[in-house]
């Protein structure tokens, strides 16, 4: 339970505070808010009001992140006002926390964006000259909440349904693409941390990419009744059955309530970390639904072979080529592992024939800037 004290002290740091320097308030702050703020060379100015705390840190999501290792030691003035500024940070969005006394708490200041299995606060530092995913002045498409009930959970499960501009006033029918977060992450992530809908609006309005729809569930899920089983090192589990509930429930679901084209020419899969896993897993068992295959920061797969990997799906170079329009790989050059093993990866599909598109994030990391980068390059080459 967090102490009483702990949250009477982390007051707002907006209250008469300005901005030092060059820095900007954080797009990603709370209204009103001028902490955090982004200086001109992308340093971080992360500033909290906590008179009694004895020690409070600024804690960035992760080692593998662009705002640094930290943890980043803030300075206490007389007046109880904990400030710090991080080195230049890498342009995108990170997860951060604060660390009170020790305990882990979000930046009053901050929006929050589930990440980590939990709201946590976020900082959005923009790239120069880049504006690809900024809200502009061109038609925009909508995002719908569809409600279904899953027959392979029993549950209602809520997914979230990008449709393009013009969906509403007409009767064509799109093409979809199925997009998937990342671990610790849900439904809600592409949209908020990922800014896919703003990318595909302004894609879109430059003729750069076809109108689609845009899926985007919580990719967990849980077989009515199933019960746990053993772990070899680790507590019992549940088996994740997404891939059931994604052919099984989903596909079914959208196709029917809107307007799709619901065949495998017309149906992409991609995601990120975790759904970049599952969406090879799926996607190599269900060629049959599934023609426009991506992959971004893809977690290696172990002793990956292209005779014997994803059930064999490569193995037949030609096969496999004709059936898949496109397979895009990616991932940021600073995400050392991720880089690792998707460079090696494309280096056997390469020597097997498997035709393919190997993207490389320059300067990112194992974060939404690689990722967004990779959906702004992936989405104009489906379905033409």
């Amino acid at each position: 339970m967090r102490p009483f004290s702990t949250i009477a002290l982390l007051a707002c740091s907006w209250c008469g505070a300005q901005t030092p320097d060059d820095s900007k308030p954080a797009t990603s702050n709370v209204m009103g808010a001028q902490f955090p703020s982004v200086h001109a060379d992308s340093r971080v100015t992360f500033r909290v009001t906590a008179p009694t705390a004895q020690k409070v840190q600024v804690q960035p999501g992760g080692s593998d992140n662009g705002l640094g290792a930290g943890p980043y030691e803030m300075v206490r003035d007389e007046k109880g006002v904990w400030t710090v500024t991080t080195p230049p940070a890498v342009p995108g969005f990170h997860y951060y926390w604060l660390l009170v006394d020790g305990f882990a708490a979000n930046d009053p200041s901050s929006e929050t964006f589930y990440g980590y299995g939990k709201e946590s606060s976020g900082i959005e530092v923009p790239e120069k000259g880049v504006d690809f995913y900024d809200v502009k002045d061109v038609p925009h498409g909508e995002i719908h909440i569809k409600w279904y009930h899953s027959k392979v959970t029993g549950l209602w499960r809520r997914a979230y349904v990008y449709t393009p501009p013009g969906y509403d006033d007409g009767r064509s029918r799109y093409p979809v693409l199925y997009l998937n977060h990342g671990s610790g992450e849900d439904a809600t992530t592409w949209t908020k941390q990922g800014k896919a809908n703003l990318i595909l609006d302004n894609l879109i309005a430059e003729g750069k990419a076809a109108p689609m729809l845009v899926v985007m569930e919580t990719a967990y899920a849980t077989r009515q009744g199933a019960t746990p089983e053993a772990s070899p090192g680790g507590p019992p589990r549940v088996p994740d059955v997404f891939e059931d509930v994604v052919i099984g429930d989903l596909i079914p679901t959208i196709d029917s309530a809107y307007r799709t084209i619901p065949d495998r020419e017309h149906r992409a899969m991609t995601g990120t970390s975790r759904g970049a896993s599952q969406t090879l897993q799926i996607t190599s068992r269900h060629l049959d639904q599934f023609a426009w295959i991506g992959a971004f920061s893809a977690p290696p797969i172990p002793n990956f072979d292209v005779k014997t990997s994803l059930d064999g799906v490569f193995s037949d170079a030609a096969a496999y080529n004709k059936k898949v329009h496109l397979l895009w790989i990616g991932a940021g050059t600073m995400e050392e592992r991720m880089h690792q093993g998707t460079k090696a990866m494309h280096e056997a599909l390469e020597a097997a024939g498997v035709k393919h598109v190997f993207y490389e994030s320059q300067g990112t990391s194992h974060e939404f800037q690689t990722w967004r980068r990779d959906l702004h390059e992936f989405a104009p080459r489906l379905f033409r």
